[in-house]
């Protein structure tokens, strides 16, 4: 709740400041054409991606429905146990963290979002200290915020919308660039997690 408050205080000085400046400026004309045409872009920008995440969407839903969510995450969770040394094994948050890493994996950034919550939630009822991060929840989000993706959906969809030739031309670069900056990421959550927390 603190945070959603930070950023919308950010967003609006953000647009306090650019208002200021425009009126400075003598650019008046030029927001209220900005921010005219931005709403239409946007509305444009909504209908037109809106099948394509829809149907990740579907298809995560019927991977749920259908057990091989659960059953993926039940094969994740025995590699994410020594990446989380503080969580009991087999304890309920081990599943949600695998939920929200496979989620991810495939561009589904709305679909993971709920996982990553309930994990965050989980970890919070094992934290010791309740006013600080423990160490199994810097290392998710470390996780959560690399994350490690097979099929930038998102990307995909405004690569169709704006017309390219070949949209699913930067889905080898996105898994090489995501899963380096994972391993950097649980590299240097090691060494600090070393340095601070034993």
């Amino acid at each position: 709740m603190v945070e959603k408050f930070m950023v919308n205080k950010i967003w609006g000085y953000f647009i306090i400041i650019g208002i200021v400046f425009s009126l400075f400026s003598g650019n008046t004309l030029k927001i209220n054409e900005t921010i005219l045409t931005s709403t239409t872009s946007s509305l444009e920008l909504l209908l037109q991606i809106f099948p394509v995440i829809a149907l990740w969407l579907g298809i995560a839903n019927i991977a749920t429905a259908s057990g091989l969510l659960d059953r993926l995450s039940k094969s994740l969770t025995k590699i994410l146990g020594p990446l989380f040394p503080e969580i009991p094994k087999n304890h309920i948050s081990l599943s949600y963290i695998a939920s929200n890493i496979i989620a991810n994996l495939f561009g589904l950034g709305n679909a993971a979002t709920p996982f990553g919550l309930k994990a965050m939630s989980s970890l919070q009822e094992l934290n010791k200290d309740k006013k600080k991060a423990s160490r199994s929840m810097i290392t998710f989000t470390t996780i959560n915020t690399s994350g490690v993706t097979i099929v930038p959906t998102t990307i995909i969809a405004l690569r169709i919308l704006y017309g390219s030739a070949s949209p699913t031309m930067t889905v080898m670069s996105t898994l090489i660039a995501t899963s380096l900056a994972t391993i950097a990421g649980l590299i240097f959550d090691y060494l600090f997690a070393r340095r601070y927390h034993e």
